[in-house]
């Protein structure tokens, strides 16, 4: 299943920026307005939450410009995005050890299922971009 996942990524690679954007879209309205809302639930102040939400914000720019303009050079695009997230994961496990005190279960577990996803999907760029490169 997933090799034939890669398959069809192959052939519109593409749309990984469409779905890199949205799911940063995604993450940012949750960050920076549903968790925001919920912060004594999930024991994140809402400044650090915000300060989160604008990264997410700033890699959907980034995919929604890759996903419309033409490139000849799409590995290197997909590859800069796969390291950024993952970045974006460091940050955002490092951000959560800062507020252990405060942080709740269900903020551990919003943050751990995000990176989890974020992860998939950072493994499914760079595998794309690698065989874009062997193409």
């Amino acid at each position: 299943m997933v090799r034939l996942l890669i398959k069809n990524l192959l052939l519109n690679p593409k749309k990984l920026f469409l779905i890199d954007g949205l799911g940063a879209v995604l993450s940012a309205f949750l960050l920076g307005i549903i968790l925001v809302k919920f912060e004594s639930i999930i024991g994140i102040p809402p400044s650090t939450l915000y300060f989160l939400a604008v990264f997410p914000l700033l890699f959907a720019i980034y995919d929604f410009y890759c996903y419309k303009k033409k490139h000849n050079n799409l590995k290197s695009f997909l590859k800069g995005i796969a390291v950024i997230n993952l970045l974006y994961c460091c940050l955002s496990i490092g951000i959560a050890f800062y507020h252990r005190k405060t942080i709740s279960n269900l903020g551990w577990t919003y943050i751990i299922v995000e990176i989890f996803i974020i992860i998939i999907l950072s493994n499914f760029e760079l595998t794309v971009a690698k065989q874009l490169a062997k193409n």
